[in-house]
């Protein structure tokens, strides 16, 4: 069976810039992201540089990875960072309560994080501790990691072997403040936040992007707070500067059983269409923090950011509950499709997202297995989509979709977004349905254009994916696009995600 679907893309017309920082992923101490998966030590036998695993790295930068959000998650408001500095044998050990009860030994420190950074050629997101430290200690850090001269934190640093600092453009303060971050209300937190940020100094030619914790999903009221304690606070600024500039959400997909109840392999079809219907909430959930920011912030000093975002489902069979290991689909591809088509559209006020994890756990870009490598359904769409980094949104109108009723309401089954750049675009597609191939049209106009590549990433079922024997399962191939009467025409199979690269005249 074959459906139809129409659109319209100006391409004369673009919009806000996509920032890159959408496509921000996230290392936390958690199962094997870090400890058997960035960091496997200098004495591996597992080619590294410096302890770092050198396969992950050349795979991340093929994503042109921008941002990475570390130590965490739950671990960030636990973790006191002169633990994880100085000689590796002679750090302390201490207890990871959050994520399996295990004994970290903090071989992967501060320095450790920046070096990855430095290889990815990503900007660092370090996410401080509200939780369970103190604010000195927060400020200690920035200073550390940040200051040129002879100041007591710049002195430690050059003693434990960095002569410059570090240029960090993202801090985080705290993080889920109402959770695991220290179970706190919206008004105590806002306070709190205001008070940390305060004394997060720009060092130098450093300027940091204050990220304040954010809701969870749908909790408008808690971003209202923020806004509220952050704009109407006379005489609160810093220096005439906004305490924080950004404030968070996070935003976790399942089939709507909650998280951590269900397969990530071996789901029904039910399962498949509640999964992208959830997906597709993101966008009201945007929109409802998007429509209270802008109420007391119309023009848009303060960014929205997502940063924990993805799929999460049981563990896989054998592996500890609490390192979160799960595989990864053609669904969990479909879901990181659908994501950036929001991110795109609300990129006037979206200014990151990051993805929750990189390696090995949760929605992950790469899973190891010893000295093997897999590359995940959702790290090629991230690497079919980087095109879109820094572009202008360009408006893609539906005029014309499938849809399939699921819980009662109406879900499109066709996704789109798309971008221009240096007088090219790239135009992105979901197509959710399960079993039925899609035959999309889309108008172009405003400029002439011609297509220069089409891919397509689909499996031979929505529960399609990838491991070390068979690690292509799911992979990139040709799809075949034409321009047509100033159209651009391609037939998408079921459950899959393209995108056409396309030269404007």
């Amino acid at each position: 069976m074959t459906t139809t679907a129409r659109a319209v893309i100006d391409l004369d017309l673009p919009g806000d810039r996509i920032s890159r920082h959408v496509y921000g992923h996230f290392a936390e101490h958690l199962g094997r992201c870090i400890y058997d998966g960035f960091w496997v030590g200098e004495d591996s036998e597992i080619p590294n540089v410096r302890g770092i695993r050198s396969d992950i790295v050349e795979a991340l930068r093929e994503l042109d990875i921008p941002n990475l959000r570390w130590p965490g998650g739950c671990f960030a408001d636990t973790y006191h960072w002169r633990d994880g500095i100085g000689p590796r044998d002679e750090r302390p050990r201490i207890a990871n309560t959050n994520w399996g009860d295990v004994i970290e030994n903090n071989h992967f420190g501060t320095h450790e994080f920046m070096d990855l950074c430095d290889l990815l050629g990503a900007d660092a997101y370090v996410n401080g501790n509200i939780g369970s430290g103190t604010v000195q200690e927060m400020a200690d850090w920035v200073e550390y990691l940040t200051r040129d001269d002879d100041s007591p934190m710049a002195r430690l640093r050059r003693e434990n072997g960095r002569d410059e600092p570090w240029k960090v453009p993202f801090w985080g303060l705290g993080n889920e403040a109402w959770g695991c971050g220290g179970g706190m209300s919206a008004e105590y937190y806002a306070e709190e936040a205001r008070r940390y940020a305060t004394f997060a100094h720009n060092h130098g030619g450093n300027r940091l992007t204050r990220i304040a914790a954010g809701a969870n999903e749908d909790d408008l009221d808690w971003t209202r707070v923020l806004m509220k304690t952050l704009m109407e606070c006379h005489g609160c600024t810093l220096y005439g500067n906004l305490a924080y500039q950004a404030v968070s959400f996070h935003y976790y997909t399942h089939s709507g059983s909650g998280i951590n109840t269900e397969d990530a392999t071996g789901f029904d079809e039910r399962q498949y269409y509640e999964t992208m219907a959830y997906a597709a909430g993101i966008e009201r959930i945007v929109r409802g923090h998007v429509a209270v920011m802008d109420s007391y912030d119309p023009d848009n000093r303060v960014g929205l950011v997502c940063d924990e975002w993805g799929t999460w489902w049981n563990v896989e069979e054998g592996t500890n509950p609490g390192f979160l290991f799960q595989q990864n689909t053609v669904r969990d591809a479909l879901v990181a499709g659908i994501h950036f088509d929001v991110f795109h559209r609300y990129a006037r006020r979206v200014t990151m997202a990051n993805i929750a994890q990189t390696v090995n756990v949760l929605q992950a870009m790469v899973l190891t297995d010893g000295d093997r490598l897999v590359l995940t359904p959702t790290y090629h769409v991230f690497e079919m989509n980087k095109g879109h980094q820094d572009a202008e949104n360009l408006t893609a109108h539906l005029r014309e979709v499938p849809t399939a009723t699921v819980r009662g309401q109406q879900l499109q089954l066709v996704s789109m977004s798309a971008s221009t750049k240096d007088d090219t675009a790239l135009v992105s597609l979901s197509h959710l349905s399960a079993d039925a191939e899609c035959t999309v049209t889309v108008s172009l106009r405003g400029r002439a254009a011609r297509v220069t590549r089409a891919r397509v990433l689909t499996g031979e079922s929505v529960g399609a994916y990838n491991d070390a024997d068979a690690p292509d399962r799911v992979a990139p191939r040709p799809l075949e696009a034409r321009i047509e009467d100033d159209a651009l025409v391609v037939t998408l199979p079921p459950h899959s995600f393209a995108t056409v690269e396309l030269a404007l005249d």
